[in-house]
Parts: C-alpha cells; structure tokens; sequence
C-alpha cells in the first residue's frame, strides 16, 4: 500500500513567521469586541432607565378626567380694564332699575373696555337708572353729566350722548388711577385731580362716593346675589332715587308701546294730512313714527 507523501520544508528556508503590529491586532481583536459588546449593552440598559425614570417623573400623578366648563358660570375678571374685564358678567346685586340698561352697558363695557360692574355702579349711584334726571349741581343724565363735558348743540339727556360723555371722564379716570376703582370714582365725583391727592384734601361727597362705589362694586364682583352695601345705600336715600327711576322707565316703556302699536295701525293720507294740519297750528312737529305708519287703504 502506498504511504502518503508529506512535504516537508526545506532545512536550508526559515519558518515565516507574523510582524510586530499584526501579532497586537490579533492578541487585542477579541479584547476589543468584548469591550464594545458590554458598552452596547450598559448605553442600552441605562437609556430604559433613563426613559423610565423621565417618564415617571412626569407621570407622577394618574391622569384625571377632563371635565367640562360651564359657560354660564359667572366671570368676574380680577382688573376693571381691560379685553378679559370688558367681558365680566354683569352682577346681579345691582336694582331692577339698573339692569334695565344691561344690554347698553355690556356694549359700553366693550366699546371703552371697561367692566360692566364699574358702569353699573356709577349709574347705580349717579341716576339709579334714571336718563332724565337732573341734580341741583346742573349734572344731566344717566350718568350725571356735567354740561361743560358736552359739545355745543349737544342733547344732554340723550342717552347715547350722554354715555359717550360720561364714559369718556371714566374710563380718563381709570387710566390715572392705574385701574384702581375706588380712586377713579372718587376722580368722577370730585375731579380727576383729586386721585393724586391725599385723603384728607378730599370734600366729604367725595369720601362717601368713594367708599359706596367701592364697597358695591366689592361685592358685585365677588359672586355674591345680593349687596349689603348697596342696601345701606338704599337706606341712605337712594331708594328715593330708585323709584323715580322707576316710574321714568315705566313712562318710557308706555310711549315706547304707544308708538309701536300706532305704527302698526294703517293710516288714510287725508287723515294724516289733517293730523299734520293740527300738529303745525300747535306749533309741533309732526312724529316721524305717524308718518311712518300712513298707508294707502
């Protein structure tokens, strides 16, 4: 049988051996891929610990239910100017008198930013709601306007001119007094000159003005349904006031009907012609809500 040869190498050729830099690469090759394995996996553990724990800390309490706001709820903002105070409900502790005007006095409120209770106050106290009385110091109005606040020519008691007159020494007065409601109504009473005043310069209406129109609108912000200050106001003379008022706005509502129904009535043109006739022999011009309201039948 033949015996396999095997090639041996020749005595005279040295064996080859590996250099220097290949001999380290291959002692710390596995070294090093030992190394990058534990590194992968401690930057692995320690981003799960990390995630956990940031996620803890945020979720630190268990999520809640959302409920929802009510809308009606009264909103009472915590400055008297401003777009967030122009939108404040308007408080129910102030008369029936007042709130008569509550429509024009959220447009006003959002015309001069200003809270509605700031107007409500001072017609609360100037006229209890009242746009035609006049006070022996000459103030006109629903806001007891004085009649050099007013151009030539102006109507005094008309109630849209006299809110723009009113509402513009206001809200100058809030600007002043830097939002504070007690000095400028103590500036609308007395005079804007009076907020940087002391105290002790002040006249005695002045101090009582402040210290009602403060104390009211207090309490009219605060939520309440009624107002103790605005009761001893009443008490104080004011209801006097209150039912003049009163009887004022029934007035108004009656004419207000009168008119209304009479506009709906037809009416002939000769009977509107002797209608004119008579008005002119009186001196008076004929209404326009007459006029409106004739149609041919």
């Amino acid at each position: 049988m033949k015996q396999p040869t095997t090639q041996t190498q020749p005595k005279n050729r040295p064996a080859q051996t590996a250099s220097e830099p290949e001999r380290r690469r291959r002692k710390l090759g596995p070294r090093w891929l030992g190394l990058a394995i534990v590194l992968i996996v401690l930057c692995a553990l320690m981003g799960f610990t990390g995630s956990f724990s940031g996620a803890a800390i945020i979720l630190t309490e268990p999520v809640q239910s959302v409920s929802v706001v009510d809308t009606n709820h009264p909103f009472y903002a915590t400055s008297a100017v401003g777009t967030e105070a122009a939108q404040s409900t308007l408080s129910p502790v102030f008369t029936p008198e007042v709130q008569y005007w509550e429509p024009m006095i959220r447009a006003w409120a959002l015309i001069y930013q200003v809270d509605p209770n700031v107007i409500a106050t001072v017609i609360q106290i100037e006229s209890c709601g009242d746009p035609t009385v006049s006070s022996s110091a000459g103030a006109q109005g629903l806001f007891q306007v004085m009649p050099f606040h007013f151009a030539p020519g102006e109507d005094m008691l008309d109630v849209q001119t006299n809110a723009q007159r009113g509402m513009n020494y206001l809200s100058e007065g809030l600007q002043i007094a830097d939002g504070h409601v007690g000095l400028a109504l103590a500036g609308y009473n007395g005079g804007h000159g009076v907020i940087n005043r002391g105290w002790a310069t002040w006249h005695s209406e002045t101090k009582r003005y402040y210290q009602w129109g403060s104390k009211i609108y207090t309490e009219a912000t605060s939520g309440a349904e009624t107002s103790a200050a605005l009761q001893d106001w009443l008490n104080a003379g004011g209801q006097s006031l209150c039912n003049r008022a009163q009887q004022t706005q029934q007035r108004l509502e009656a004419q207000y009907q009168q008119q209304i129904a009479v506009a709906a009535l037809p009416v002939s043109p000769q009977a509107r012609a002797n209608s004119e006739r008579t008005y002119h022999k009186r001196g008076a011009e004929f209404p326009e809500t007459l006029r409106r309201a004739s149609v041919q039948i």
